[in-house]
């Protein structure tokens, strides 16, 4: 498992293959020139012939299996994301200068709320071909140390698309890495949890255009 985040590139974490290691699993964004794998997503997609592959971001961990069980149902046509996410270790703990220079980033991350970029709907295309190109998506880091969300406002195609009718797509995509909840829990709630991605049914939104095209918030 290449975790330390220097290794996030093909040609760098082939460095632990030269050093003895069989396959490598790097648990980062690590560009086009190597499969990226989301469980309940496109592991079917993998090979024996695979000995480096991305497990890609903990955003796109979280979206993919929700875009991919929406887009099944109800094809998604265009979307934007926003992950409300915890602060993470590239943000200042105090004021003061950031390493890559973002001046936002370079402000007391327990106490802002924190626009950011997200590489998580351009990475969607990689592990959902068909929904290459369709999303955009930004983040916005939030003062609490762990426990993140991603919400997904789209618009889809299909007839009689309804709450109802999404939840139960989403109750039936559920896995060992893909939970589905009705309850009205909180980012703590979620702390220690061992699924990658957890949709919240309880958000779930539907406002009708016309009659096939839908906005969707899940």
């Amino acid at each position: 498992l290449e975790c330390t985040g220097f290794y996030t590139s093909k040609a760098k974490s082939q460095a632990h293959i030269d050093a003895g290691a069989k396959k490598v699993v790097i648990s980062a964004p690590a560009g086009n020139d190597l499969p990226t794998i989301v469980y309940s997503v496109n592991e079917n997609t993998l090979t024996a012939e695979d000995k480096i592959i991305s497990a890609a971001s903990c955003t796109t961990n979280c979206l993919a299996p929700m875009a991919k069980a929406l887009n099944d149902t109800f094809p998604i046509q265009t979307g934007i994301m926003l992950t409300v996410h915890a602060y993470t270790g590239d943000q200042m703990i105090l004021d003061g200068p950031q390493r890559k220079g973002d001046k936002r980033r370079s402000r007391a991350a327990a106490m802002n709320i924190v626009p950011n970029s997200t590489g998580a709907a351009k990475a969607i295309g990689l592990v959902i071909p068909e929904l290459n190109g369709k999303l955009i998506g930004s983040a916005q880091r939030v003062p609490v140390p762990t426990g993140s969300t991603t919400l997904l406002f789209s618009v889809v195609k299909g007839k009689d698309v309804t709450v109802d009718a999404i939840n139960a797509a989403m109750k039936a995509a559920e896995s060992d890495s893909f939970a589905y909840v009705d309850e009205q829990i909180v980012s703590s709630d979620i702390v220690d949890e061992t699924h990658g991605s957890i949709f919240d049914a309880t958000q779930t939104m539907v406002n009708k255009i016309d009659d096939d095209t839908y906005e969707v918030q899940t």
